[in-house]
């Protein structure tokens, strides 16, 4: 039962953040226009169907998702709630009221969001809906960081591995609130949201099946209130470094993975990526070359000294056109030849 639980969470996590990563590269996607009406009604409306018309993540069906999401774990909570109150395990109890607070949250997200894109409904600025998405990574990370129920189990180093994606998402909110009109932030936070995912399908393997580290095992009180013990202290190192070299093979198949999709999105829309077309424009280096020779630049390989005899020459030049010169005085005319002056008067 604990794997489905971690792997449902794991899966809707992926989707989420693959939904978000691809939609904040969609070209097709621009930045909100600003209302030319006067009238503070008519801009919140203007601004509310525009919304909903030109971002796609900001969509009804999108939220719809998420509040699912969100509702089933909440009735996982209240079912481990209630597995804790029948154990009694009071701390089993505790950990999952953070659950149920952590599940309302998501839950009141969406539906502030699918109350701004229902048609004639009150519109809530976009700060309300990223403060409470802020609020929930906030204190999912604090759940995760702080969650101590055994010094000794196996599963608070995937804990402190699982705050790494959660502080990617509460870093990119935070940025999104100050620059909504960026894309990168978007992009970040579903880069989070996937390898939030992966991994907690990861602990879900590692927790609950055949997979875990060989010579530990799982104690559990309660659903939501178990430890992984191992028995001699090299076990208990070596578990925490197979988690360690787990989390990277995870980063390292994020990074192939957003590496593909960048290159499939690049090809697919052509010149730009960006949600607001003002993203990465790559040119090929044989359009700069033709730019350079269309200028007529000219590119020597002179050294210095060729250019000074150069200069040397052109001044013999000049002094030689220069030694012979014809002036008229009165009439009369008088030459230079080289170094002697004949002067002649009539």
């Amino acid at each position: 039962m604990g794997f489905f639980n971690y792997g449902v969470a794991g899966v809707g996590f992926i989707l989420i953040g693959f939904w978000e990563f691809i939609n904040s590269l969609n070209p097709t996607v621009n930045p909100f226009p600003t209302p030319s009406s006067s009238s503070l009604s008519t801009q919140i409306k203007s601004a509310s169907i525009s919304k909903t018309k030109e971002n796609p993540f900001s969509s009804s069906p999108s939220f719809i998702f998420v509040s699912i999401f969100s509702l089933l774990i909440f009735l996982n909570s209240v079912v481990s709630i209630f597995d804790a109150f029948s154990s009694k395990d009071r701390v089993g109890t505790v950990l999952q009221l953070q659950m149920l607070s952590l599940a309302l949250l998501f839950l009141l997200y969406s539906a502030l969001g699918l109350l701004n894109n229902k048609k004639g409904s009150y519109f809530w600025p976009d700060s309300v809906l990223e403060l409470v998405l802020l609020l929930a990574f906030v204190e999912e990370f604090l759940l995760y960081y702080l969650q101590r129920k055994d010094t000794s189990g196996i599963e608070n180093r995937y804990f402190d591995l699982l705050c790494v994606p959660i502080a990617i998402c509460v870093v990119s909110t935070m940025l999104e609130l100050r620059s909504k009109r960026s894309i990168y932030s978007k992009s970040v936070r579903g880069i989070g949201l996937i390898l939030h995912g992966t991994w907690f399908v990861q602990m879900g393997f590692s927790f609950y099946t055949n997979l875990m580290v060989h010579g530990c095992s799982l104690h559990e009180k309660s659903r939501g209130n178990y430890t992984i013990k191992c028995r001699s202290h090299p076990d208990y190192h070596r578990a925490r470094s197979i988690a360690t070299l787990q989390f990277n093979c995870h980063l390292a198949l994020l990074v192939v993975l957003v590496v593909g999709m960048l290159s499939l999105i690049g090809k697919r829309n052509g010149v730009a990526v960006g949600a607001s077309g003002d993203g990465l424009r790559y040119k090929p280096l044989g359009a700069e070359i033709q730019l350079m020779d269309s200028n007529g630049g000219n590119f020597t390989l002179d050294s210095d000294e060729d250019l000074d005899n150069g200069i040397k020459e052109e001044d013999d030049l000049v002094k030689e056109k220069s030694a012979v010169v014809e002036l008229g005085v009165n009439g009369h005319a008088s030459h230079v030849r080289g170094k002697h002056l004949v002067v002649s008067f009539g």
